[in-house]
């Protein structure tokens, strides 16, 4: 699976992928560190690779787009962890949710739940 790990995480993140066999970058690799989340996701979407963040605004983003892809994962959890353990949940889950995340989905995952919302986003009428 290629990922976009984002600036908010850290490298190690990005590192503890790819030692567990995901074709993973942290976007300082790509020299868009200080970027804007657009930017990011344009990267993303070019390369076919899912984000990986703990930033909220990529999901608004891609609500707001109306975009299919790329597909986002958003850590999140009320209690900080560290970058092994971001890599060690995200290594845990990331199997089960390879199909969602091919067809584009908005995955929130934290420890003990996993959410799945299909892309585009849409407004309820």
């Amino acid at each position: 699976m290629k990922l976009l790990v984002d600036q908010n995480l850290a490298h190690r993140v990005a590192a503890g992928l790819r030692d567990a066999g995901h074709d993973a970058v942290h976007v300082a690799e790509r020299g868009l560190a200080r970027s804007e989340d657009l930017e990011i996701l344009q990267l993303a979407a070019a390369e076919g690779r899912v984000i990986v963040s703990e930033d909220t605004d990529f999901g608004a983003l891609l609500a707001h787009s109306g975009a299919t892809a790329p597909s986002f994962v958003l850590l999140r959890g009320s209690e900080p962890v560290t970058p092994d353990g971001q890599v060690a949940l995200l290594v845990a889950n990331l199997p089960s949710l390879e199909r969602d995340l091919a067809e584009g989905v908005i995955v929130v995952v934290s420890r003990g739940r996993i959410r799945i919302r299909p892309l585009p986003i849409r407004p309820h009428e």
